[in-house]
């Protein structure tokens, strides 16, 4: 069984769990109940508020009132949060069950299964061990592949011209998906369709979740700071922490150097890099190994946390951003790989499908790196000189997903508070979302808090961002698939351009060679490395 079907396997275990067993299942007891931050809990119905509750975050039901109109909830208290309570003058004792009662009409309390809770904490583990092996290999691959690509070039002139021609078609296909997004947005007017009862649980529910997202979106460097903090001031730093831009920088800095000197004295350090960088290759191949069951875990906890009410609620608008993101992917890129890159587009897409499928699990581009330059390499026939530079700075600032998104939010959020934006109001989506998906590399969480400052700069309220949080986890894995898209075909039309010969490898050819592609590529197994000074067998 070859390893894409493997994980697409794991992709719909993981899904058809978190629905039938997952903390939201019609299926379990919901006999578990989350607080939000205006929960009240009383010490009978209608009756006045208990200290003992301050700052309680979950408990569990004992009892429904006539009508379901009351919970009867209880909960005990740890050593800790007493101590917390006893800073605030409230007196409480650890291990002792406490009782009240919470609205269940509230929107601030919601109820859960305990059981579907407890499976996605023991199962979780999985998903963010295989998201670790990943992304522990995304620096030194960029780092080592980049060095090594750009010594290879010989004249470094020849950068210049493909950094050009990479930013320009950046730029080029983020103003379309912002196009795409706000036409549609503007067709369908997904906001005119959510109720007033989904707008005031939707805002209660995901209230407590917006200050973080506004508080760093305000924090955020100006494009001048992001420019000037490209260049790092300690590279080893940089490496250590992951600024991709600062390790692109620093690798095409040495890359450069290296070109400069002669070639008795530069050839041995891109050897060593050279043989780094498949050593970087193998280890993504082990990674991989763990995919099936990796991408079934965080799919478990994803679909299985996210309640049906919620996705009811929001469906229109889900639905135009999913719309939004297929017309993009078909009709601009489908063009740019048809005309420019000269391949089929459903054979191109075939190529990439593992990048795909580990994108659209793990929502982080970045983290899909080390798959995606693999693909690309293997299955698609592009240099690594290519590769090694389009896709770590697509990966870090090409973001036409998170673009179109965003256009078709924020005018969803403009729509439900009643605000009519001018045509002006619209531009300024366009232009200020464009340099926000370019300039969020360095800050986390770049979709929201991009989102923030896109909402700030038309005057819309950034509370309104408590309307989108309940899917934006969903919509977050479709449009991460689709900057991969966005990186890979890049990568293959600058390959073209620059005289690469691209073809795409079959799943037959795959599987017959176990030095190319994804598959048979661990079957040789471990072997003595020769000490030094010996020569190989």
């Amino acid at each position: 069984m070859q390893l894409y079907t493997k994980i697409l396997i794991g992709m719909a275990v993981g899904v058809f769990l978190g629905f039938l067993v997952g903390p939201n299942s019609s299926l379990l007891p919901n006999t578990g109940v989350d607080l939000g931050p205006d929960a009240k809990v009383l010490n009978a119905p209608s009756g006045a508020p208990m200290p003992e509750a301050t700052g309680l975050k979950t408990a569990r039901v004992v009892e429904e009132g006539a009508a379901a109109e009351w919970l009867q909830v209880e909960w005990k208290l740890t050593p800790n949060k007493v101590l917390a309570l006893s800073t605030q003058g409230v007196s409480a004792k650890a291990g002792v069950t406490y009782h009240g009662y919470v609205s269940a009409s509230s929107p601030d309390v919601s109820r859960f299964a305990p059981l579907g809770r407890s499976l996605i904490e023991y199962t979780e583990w999985i998903g963010r061990l295989f998201l670790a092996l990943i992304k522990m290999v995304v620096v030194p691959l960029v780092f080592f592949s980049l060095v090594v690509g750009v010594a290879s070039l010989g004249d470094f002139r020849a950068l210049g011209r493909l950094g050009g021609r990479t930013i320009g078609y950046f730029m080029v296909t983020t103003v379309a998906a912002l196009v795409i997004g706000v036409g549609l947005a503007n067709i369908v007017q997904p906001g005119r369709l959510l109720s007033a009862d989904d707008r005031a649980q939707l805002l209660a529910s995901y209230a407590g979740s917006v200050g973080s997202t506004v508080k760093s979106a305000a924090a955020a460097p100006s494009m001048l700071d992001q420019l000037v903090a490209i260049v790092p001031t300690n590279p080893v730093a940089s490496l250590a922490n992951g600024d991709m831009l600062q390790v692109i920088f620093f690798a095409l800095m040495l890359g450069i150097a290296l070109t400069l000197m002669e070639v008795s004295r530069a050839q041995p350090v891109v050897d060593l890099f050279a043989r780094l960088n498949d050593a970087m290759v193998m280890l993504v191949h082990v990674a991989m190994a763990l995919a099936p069951y990796g991408v079934a875990a965080l799919l478990f906890k994803v679909v299985g946390s996210t309640g049906l009410s919620v996705l009811v609620a929001l469906a229109v608008y889900g639905v135009v951003v999913i719309v939004g993101l297929l017309l993009h992917l078909f009709v601009t890129y489908g063009l740019v790989v048809k005309f420019g890159a000269r391949l089929p587009v459903l054979g191109f897409l075939g190529a990439i499908k593992e990048a795909l499928l580990v994108a659209f699990s793990t929502s982080s581009s970045s983290a899909t790196l080390p798959v995606t330059m693999e693909a690309c390499e293997e299955n698609l026939n592009v240099s690594p000189r290519i590769t090694s530079f389009v896709l770590p700075l697509g990966a870090t600032v090409n973001m036409d997903g998170t673009a179109l998104y965003q256009g078709v939010a924020a005018i969803f959020i403009a729509q439900i508070y009643g605000m009519d934006l001018t045509v002006g109001d619209q531009a300024t989506i366009v232009v200020s979302a464009t340099l926000a998906s370019v300039g969020a590399a360095g800050v986390p969480g770049a979709g929201m808090i991009t989102l923030a400052m896109v909402l700030t700069a038309i005057g819309v309220p950034t509370e309104g961002l408590a309307l989108i949080l309940g899917v934006d986890r969903l919509l977050d894995m479709f449009r991460t698939t689709l900057n991969v898209v966005g990186d890979s075909t890049a990568c293959a039309y600058m390959a073209r351009l620059e005289g690469d010969a691209l073809e795409i490898m079959s799943d037959a050819e795959d599987r017959a060679n176990p030095k190319r592609g994804f598959e048979r590529r661990l079957e040789a197994g471990p072997h003595p490395v020769p000490e030094h000074g010996s020569d190989p067998e």
